[in-house]
């Protein structure tokens, strides 16, 4: 029987040196944020989003501005004059006055949830007396079979109450998709963006929250001779550090002097803060983008030339006379309404103040080529005449 000297050794299974780390999730699209079945779920959102990125709701009340007055045609003086005095005294929301005040709430609400809703309010006699906005959420529409809608109410506990007169209910909705009734607010897309906007100034609050206030660490480094008393040493120094520290705050200059090896560094001097500067701009011309509003009239500093092209304004002008084009059957509605209710049968026209969104000094210039055109064929005219 053969022996074996030396045993063959158990072979061990082989030990990977990686470590598994934590699942992460793939580029399987759910970072994209899904649209909820019911638009009103986003209405919240939006108006956080209004609250924590001031360039949104600064864009918002620019657009509101711009859109501009108007004021009605009648063609009949005594319902002009009616329609006028309405126009410019009719209570909105009890502490508001003016159509124009309420155009411009109605305007806001389009915008920012894509639905806006008021009511006409009349007195016992069914006269307008006065105007209303609310909040889209508390309207339902339920379209029927025929075509048709039935508007309720929704209360605080759920439920839905019929509106009795459906007729002094004003609503409007800003590009409502294919079988809906109910619009799309133009901020749709922004809180994915504005999540990381709102990520990055976090970062950045907090890198300066921990480095953004100068913190020193004092070393030191006592010999052989000066070991047995390296506590008392570095006693002394910390309190001579304090009071320099201390006496700078009062504008008064005082030197540290110290015996020894004492190294004074900054803490995290080594440590560089990220530019923001790149990807803040790229988010940030997301939002403009979305908003359609030239960047210099929110405060950004993007172009050489800090002036609006002819091009820029034809399009945001575009924009606003969309906007218009969505109010203008609501007021309508509105002046019709207190001419049948005063027994005028007259139709009511909204006629919008013109846009002007050119430079002030370029038409002044115009203007001046133009008074100086008119001298000179004036001066021409003359000279021929005699």
């Amino acid at each position: 029987m053969a022996f074996r000297l030396f045993s063959q050794k158990q072979k061990q299974a082989a030990r990977s040196p990686m470590l598994p780390a934590p699942a992460r999730r793939g580029a399987d699209g759910q970072l994209l944020m899904q649209t909820p079945p019911d638009a009103r779920c986003e209405w919240p959102l939006y108006d956080a989003l209004r609250y924590t990125v001031p360039v949104v709701d600064a864009a918002i009340r620019k657009i509101v501005r711009l859109t501009g007055g108007f004021h009605f045609e009648t063609g009949d003086p005594d319902a002009q004059d009616m329609l006028n005095r309405f126009a410019e005294t009719v209570p909105v929301n009890g502490a508001g006055v003016s159509m124009q005040l309420f155009a411009d709430q109605m305007l806001d609400s389009l915008l920012t949830y894509g639905n806006a809703v008021g009511e006409l309010l009349t007195d016992e006699n069914g006269i307008p007396a006065g105007l209303l906005t609310a909040h889209p959420g508390v309207l339902r529409i339920r379209q029927e079979k025929d075509g048709s809608c039935r508007l309720f109410r929704h209360q605080k506990d759920g439920a839905e109450k019929l509106l009795p007169a459906p007729e002094r209910i004003l609503f409007a909705a800003l590009d409502p998709p294919a079988g809906a009734v109910c619009g799309v607010s133009v901020l749709r897309g922004l809180p994915a963006v504005a999540d990381i906007l709102l990520r990055i100034y976090d970062c950045i609050g907090k890198n300066y929250t921990r480095a953004g206030n100068v913190r020193y660490a004092v070393t030191y480094q006592p010999d052989s001779a000066s070991a047995a008393f390296a506590k008392d040493h570095a006693k002394e120094i910390a309190e001579a550090w304090q009071s320099g520290i201390r006496a700078a705050e009062y504008g008064e200059v005082q030197d540290f002097v110290a015996v020894g090896n004492v190294d004074i560094k900054v803490i995290g001097a080594e440590n560089q803060l990220f530019d923001t500067n790149v990807p803040v701009r790229q988010l940030l011309e997301q939002i403009v983008s979305k908003l359609s509003i030239p960047p210099f009239l929110l405060g950004f500093s993007w172009a050489t030339t800090e002036r609006m092209s002819s091009q820029q304004a034809d399009i945001l002008t575009s924009e606003l006379e969309y906007f218009r084009r969505i109010l203008t059957p609501l007021l309508k509605r509105i002046g019709a309404a207190v001419l049948r209710g005063a027994g005028l049968d007259c139709v009511p026209e909204v006629v919008w103040d013109t846009i002007n969104l050119q430079d002030e000094t370029e038409l002044a210039e115009a203007r001046l080529h133009n008074a100086q055109a008119s001298a000179i064929e004036q001066g021409v005219a003359d000279a021929t005449d005699s």
